[in-house]
């Protein structure tokens, strides 16, 4: 198999090119908010759109804001056409859906199977390994609303890609089409690189939402208006400046200010409480080891943190 992918590799990877006119017909399965995108920047890119499955009614209308003119068809007929083949489900179902796809034969030999997951790198497409495709795995880091917004959103987007050595190039070479900028994870890294951008980014929103949650419960009428400045100025400085700009009582040791946080937002919102306790030690953690706080103090909080010492 490592022969035939190699030589397979060889004839063909001259149809995907930065510098040359792309060649490849591209089927898409799923029209959610990620695989439409997807799909359009590729098109946009000078690949030609063979298909893309759709089954609510939602996704069929994604399909044809972002890829008017594309026939919405059943996933076998997407597949089975296709040079490129971009498998855009849930996690979850992604396993069953390769499996079942080469059990019927509509996976074969002589394409490239992608997808953009970010938990799997290409383990999960070993069966279409087996039968002779090429597995991809090309990730955006980016949210997406399914739109045309994200398009823009692309240009520049890092992407993790993860695949076997031969068909690297072609990998890489999608994504910069796609204005993207590719980003090597290897497989064994995959699961720990989506958890950690899923902790940054998807957390981040729960614990934004959750801040103006509070401001509501607070009276105030424009929580996002009081917040964006000190989010984006919060968001720079982590990333300029990483621990050195942790700031907030928890930075400074004053703990029974997290005492009283904790009494009035558990008086509001047992969960937002337990969620603000949660990043409290995290913070107090890093805090000790970035030297901003000593032991003493940060036993002190901990203290307070404990699921009995509100109010003590």
């Amino acid at each position: 198999m490592r022969t035939q992918t190699a030589t397979w590799s060889r004839s063909t990877l001259h149809r995907v090119s930065t510098s040359g006119p792309p060649r490849l017909r591209v089927g898409v399965v799923g029209a959610g908010r990620v695989g439409a995108v997807l799909g359009a920047a590729l098109r946009r890119a000078g690949h030609e759109l063979v298909g893309i499955s759709a089954v609510s009614d939602l996704s069929r209308l994604r399909a044809e804001a972002l890829l008017p003119g594309v026939p919405v068809l059943p996933v076998p007929d997407v597949v089975e056409d296709a040079d490129l083949v971009l498998l855009a489900v849930p996690d979850d179902a992604l396993p069953a859906l390769v499996a079942g796809l080469v059990d019927t034969g509509a996976i074969h030999a002589g394409q490239f199977v992608a997808h953009p997951s970010g938990r799997y790198g290409t383990d999960v497409l070993a069966p279409a390994l087996g039968v002779g495709a090429l597995p991809l795995a090309i990730h955006p880091v980016m949210t997406f609303t399914g739109t045309s917004v994200d398009l823009a959103r692309l240009e520049d987007c890092p992407f993790g890609v993860t695949s076997p050595d031969p068909v690297r190039p072609v990998a890489e070479a999608l994504v910069v089409e796609m204005g993207g900028d590719p980003v090597w994870v290897p497989e064994e890294a995959r699961a720990l690189y989506h958890a950690a951008v899923v902790f940054g980014a998807n957390y981040l929103m729960t614990v934004v939402l959750e801040s103006l949650e509070l401001l509501h419960q607070a009276g105030m009428e424009q929580p996002e208006r009081l917040m964006a400045p000190l989010l984006s100025a919060s968001l720079d400085n982590a990333l300029r400046h990483g621990d050195a700009a942790l700031t907030g009582p928890v930075a400074r040791g004053d703990a029974q200010t997290v005492s009283v946080h904790l009494q009035q937002i558990e008086a509001v919102s047992p969960a937002a409480a337990a969620g603000y306790r949660a990043l409290a030690r995290l913070t107090a953690d890093r805090a000790v080891a970035a030297g901003l706080i000593d032991v003493s103090a940060a036993a002190d909080l901990l203290g307070v943190l404990a699921e009995d010492g509100i109010g003590e």
